[in-house]
């Protein structure tokens, strides 16, 4: 059999001609970078650390994340970033029939259709989950991925993702991706990290990649009963995250400032953002959000994909067109949040180009 597969588009500089970005809004990542005692101890060590195999079962690395969460390694797989555990995921669960709210992360999408699955594309509600909808289009479903907050709304799903989690059936395996969760003020209220227990279905995602500024390096994991944590790792690639990557989890999970100054920043930032845009243009509506992200919708004729090449091309400002999103049209670009000077930057750019 031959499956036609959809593309899965992503932001970053390399979406486009790199030599144009000067800032990059379209990659949400910590604001703050990469922390310095991270890169210290990476320079340090970094002949050893390139020499060497790495830890094939990441066991130090587990036991920081143990550690840091407060759960026990047996429940805790780690990934060549997160994408690797959605496909590996996909590998073991989505066989045939698999749900997944729209718009969402494209890489569900592509992950279950790899493996031939029937996928199921559930619209948002005003941007929210439609509980009773997604618990009637998931009877009989191998599994289902929900995004919380979700990408690329940026809205935090609070009741409704427990009550699907409640009454979906223990067959259906869930993925609840939380790549962005921990820059969340609040995030230890949201999380259903403390739900793995409950549900013996339910497994969690999350990225280093975007909490601690790591995207480079490729680093993400998830936490579920040891029993799922098991048969997850069964269908991992030897040596899948290499030693430079697991030092600098190891070592930014102990730096907890840089993540609280992050989340600081964003909840200011956005804020700020927000207010401004709506004050100061005419053709971008922002949304509210709860992430380091958010969603501005085009009042005017423009297309999303002529404002991100003219925000480009005009100031070397980079955001995400969000027209490669499923169910989400030719009006929406998405944008993370930066420091204060970056962000002012954005600001001005939106201005120019409705001039």
């Amino acid at each position: 059999m031959v499956i036609e597969l959809r593309g899965c588009f992503h932001g970053g500089i390399y979406s486009v001609d790199p030599s144009l970005v000067k800032i990059d809004f379209s990659s949400n990542v910590n604001p703050l970078g990469v922390s310095k005692i991270v890169l210290s101890s990476i320079q340090k060590d970094l002949r050893s650390l390139s020499s060497s195999y790495p830890d094939p079962e990441c066991r130090d690395l587990k036991k920081s994340l143990s550690d840091y969460l407060k759960i026990h390694c047996e429940c805790i797989n780690v990934g060549n970033g997160a994408t690797e555990i959605i496909h590996n995921f996909a590998r073991m669960f989505a066989r045939e029939k698999v749900i997944i709210p729209s718009p969402s992360f494209c890489e569900y999408e592509l992950a279950s259709r790899r493996m031939g699955a029937s996928i199921i594309l559930v619209p948002l509600k005003n941007f929210n989950l439609d509980a009773d909808l997604i618990i009637e289009k998931a009877k009989g479903s191998d599994a289902i991925f929900l995004c919380n907050p979700n990408n690329p709304t940026g809205l935090l799903y609070r009741k409704s993702l427990k009550t699907i989690i409640e009454r979906l059936d223990s067959s259906t395996k869930i993925l609840v991706d939380e790549c962005f969760i921990e820059l969340v003020n609040g995030s230890n209220r949201h999380t259903m990290i403390r739900n793995i227990d409950e549900f013996d279905n339910l497994i969690i995602l999350r990225s280093l990649t975007k909490s601690f500024g790591l995207a480079g390096l490729r680093l993400g994991y998830s936490v579920s009963n040891p029993r799922l944590a098991k048969k997850l790792a069964s269908g991992q690639i030897s040596w899948n995250v290499n030693g430079i990557a697991q030092r600098a989890g190891i070592v930014a999970l102990r730096d907890s400032q840089h993540l609280t100054r992050a989340r600081a920043i964003v909840k200011k930032e956005r804020d700020f953002m927000y207010s401004n845009i709506r004050k100061k243009t005419q053709c971008f509506s922002p949304f509210k959000s709860d992430a380091n992200y958010f969603l501005i919708r085009l009042t005017n004729h423009n297309s999303s994909t002529e404002v991100r090449d003219s925000l480009l091309t005009r100031s070397g400002v980079l955001v995400r067109d969000c027209s490669t999103f499923s169910g989400m049209g030719s009006k929406y670009i998405r944008v993370a949040i930066k420091n204060h000077g970056e962000n002012l930057i954005l600001l001005n750019a939106l201005e120019s180009i409705e001039s």
